[in-house]
């Protein structure tokens, strides 16, 4: 998937940056709805390692993304720049809210599509069809994520129930 442009030819996107592990990642901004405190998250069993629970957001119960554990990669070590971000994901056309647990926000960034170059054709720590393209800032590159491959709800359902099948084996 290619970022999408807005509807002006050569206008400027947003996109809300984050670390993980050191690393550079964002997503559209259109997808962020809010920035919480990282706090209590209710564990539920049986899921695979990158869900790490539950929270109340204002009474609807919201899943949480390890977004490191969802990249291969241990899971994330809290500290007091933990965050989650809230994102609107969708699923059969039904609009849901996901966290993703991030190591800390950084600061909404501006790129002109200029800015922005393909995917690698490599390998690499993340999964290559869950970014959308690489963000130059200055002569370092922020890793754009495409939200719905990287939160696509459909495939990490799939996860959770093989492991619950698998526990249950």
């Amino acid at each position: 998937m290619s970022i999408p442009a807005d509807d002006v030819p050569g206008s400027t996107q947003q996109f809300l940056s984050f670390t993980l592990d050191g690393e550079a990642f964002a997503i559209d901004i259109r997808t962020v709805r809010e920035i919480i405190q990282h706090g209590a998250v209710t564990p539920v069993p049986l899921m695979p390692d990158f869900v790490r629970g539950v929270i109340n957001l204002r009474g609807a119960v919201v899943p949480v993304i390890d977004l490191q554990a969802r990249f291969g990669r241990p899971p994330a070590t809290l500290s007091k720049k933990t965050c989650i971000v809230i994102v609107d994901a969708v699923r059969d056309d039904e609009r849901l809210e996901l966290g993703l647990l991030v190591d800390a926000v950084s600061e909404v960034i501006s790129l002109e599509p200029s800015q922005i170059e393909p995917p690698p054709q490599f390998g690499g720590a993340t999964r290559r069809d869950f970014i959308a393209g690489m963000g130059k800032r200055g002569d370092r590159f922020v890793v754009l994520l495409d939200p719905d491959r990287a939160f696509d709800i459909g495939e990490m359902a799939s996860l959770c129930e093989a492991s619950q099948m698998a526990l249950a084996a």
